[in-house]
């Protein structure tokens, strides 16, 4: 189908899915999470073929890709994804009689998902945005992504001939490919919203074309984030090798190309941490434009006053290295860009810091993020942790404590998310069940009969 077919087909349908029953869409979503589990060793090995990822990481995402389809599922079995509130007639209300009021939530219509290049299945055609569309009774258009193709056109095709299976109806979901085709939905009125995980350039361009339709859209982009790192001096005093050892386990996991990398490390020592930094040589990147896109955005931080190249790790294949530049926080505060340049890819920042007061000044200069981590005492009362928590919770999304933010699990209180670059809709999530209230729309019935209202609003 072209692509005024597909998006005909989809909003044809948008009806009969915002009529429809969730435990029909849970059923939906449980029949693809099985096509998709029946089909794991084909589309596994199509992946690697397309990707370079290993195996084992491909068949963990692919198991969360299903996981996180079966949670939606159950979600709506429950109730817990479609909000209701009742406010009973009331003629003694304090600012006057109040009327029968009814609350419940909407498909927002069509979805256009920009799918993403690192997680070829997860943030993919039946990625996160996908599905949490889809429970929301959406139609859904995805975008798929140059980087996997042939993967794509699979999935789509196994996600497709689920649907129609387990009864969904035609227009439900649709792959488009290309540049063009995805703009000319994005424009389009029967587009209700959209979804986009990638660069922050290219995300606020399409965030751009969706703020200045005649009918503006919400565009849910995930775009760029450093995740700093704050180590204090009591953690590092405590088990600074250890701390060290572990940023670069997460620096360099996925040759460096997850949206939750700790880009940034603060610490109090930056010569003995340097010292106890180990590079290894890096996965494969996943494609040749974020490889030759990690090579800019490091050699423009490494160009940076008061930045220099402090240790680099054997080259893989390609002839990328792992990387670690260094900087003192003064540099920073005398020129934050550093803080605003993601290097997707195996490089990071280490900045030393002098002081208590130089560290939360840096932090208080950091765009919005994704994710801030603090490595704190473990035992003890630390204030400069508190204080770095403080500071994070202005800028961050999600808080980690004594952990790493690569990694991030799918659950009901899971918020990936956070001030822009990192998403141009701080107050949403990507990741979770909270994903679905991105394409639901609050609607309140006022004094309507039993026989006008969603089977969800009637008197039991």
């Amino acid at each position: 189908m072209d692509i005024e077919q597909i998006l005909a087909a989809a909003d044809k349908c948008r009806a009969a899915l915002r009529r429809g029953d969730p435990a029909d869409r849970a059923a939906w979503l449980e029949a693809v999470a099985a096509a998709l589990d029946g089909a794991s060793a084909e589309l596994i090995a199509l992946a690697g073929t397309e990707t370079h990822l290993p195996a084992p990481r491909l068949t963990g995402e692919l198991r969360r890709t299903t996981f996180q389809a079966r949670l939606f599922a159950g979600g709506l079995r429950s109730g817990e994804l479609l909000p209701v509130r009742r406010d009973a007639a009331d003629p003694d209300w304090g600012m006057g009689p109040r009327p029968d009021l009814r609350r419940t939530v909407v498909p927002i219509g069509p979805v256009l998902v920009f799918a993403a290049s690192n997680f070829p299945f997860a943030f993919s055609v039946f990625g996160g945005d996908t599905v949490s569309a889809l429970a929301a009774g959406c139609p859904v258009v995805v975008k798929a992504h140059p980087g996997h193709p042939e993967l794509s056109r699979r999935t789509a095709a196994v996600v497709t001939e689920a649907l129609r299976g387990a009864g969904a109806p035609d227009g439900t979901f649709a792959l488009i490919e290309g540049i063009e085709p995805s703009l000319t939905a994005l424009r389009d009125p029967r587009i209700r919203a959209a979804a986009f995980t990638g660069s922050t350039a290219g995300g606020r361009q399409l965030f751009d074309i969706a703020a200045s339709r005649p009918d503006p859209i919400p565009f849910y982009g995930e775009l760029g984030s450093v995740n700093p790192v704050v180590v204090t001096p009591a953690a590092w005093a405590e088990r600074g090798a250890a701390i060290a050892e572990g940023w670069v386990g997460s620096l360099t996991l996925g040759a460096g190309q997850f949206c939750t990398k700790p880009g940034i490390v603060l610490v109090p020592d930056p010569d003995a941490f340097l010292a106890a930094v180990d590079l290894p040589a890096p996965g494969r990147m996943l494609t040749n434009g974020i490889r030759e896109g990690f090579a800019d955005a490091a050699g423009r931080v490494a160009e940076l006053p008061g930045v220099r190249v402090a240790a680099q790790g054997p080259a893989n294949d390609e002839g990328v290295r792992a990387g670690v530049l260094r900087a003192d926080a003064a540099d920073l505060l005398a020129d934050p860009r550093a803080l605003e340049i993601e290097m997707f890819g195996p490089a990071g920042l280490v900045v030393g810091y002098s002081s208590p007061e130089e560290l939360i000044g840096v932090l208080h200069r950091l765009p919005g993020q994704l994710t801030g981590t603090v490595q704190a005492h473990s035992t003890q009362t630390d204030p400069v942790a508190q204080q770095a928590v403080d500071a994070l919770t202005d800028t961050a999304g999600r808080i980690i404590v004594n952990d790493w933010p690569t990694g991030v699990t799918v659950s009901g209180a899971q918020h990936h998310g956070g001030p822009y670059p990192a998403t141009t809709a701080p107050t949403t999530t990507s990741v979770g069940l909270s994903a679905i209230t991105r394409f639901q729309r609050p609607v309140v019935y006022q004094g309507a009969p039993a026989s006008v209202l969603p089977p969800e609003l009637r008197d039991r």
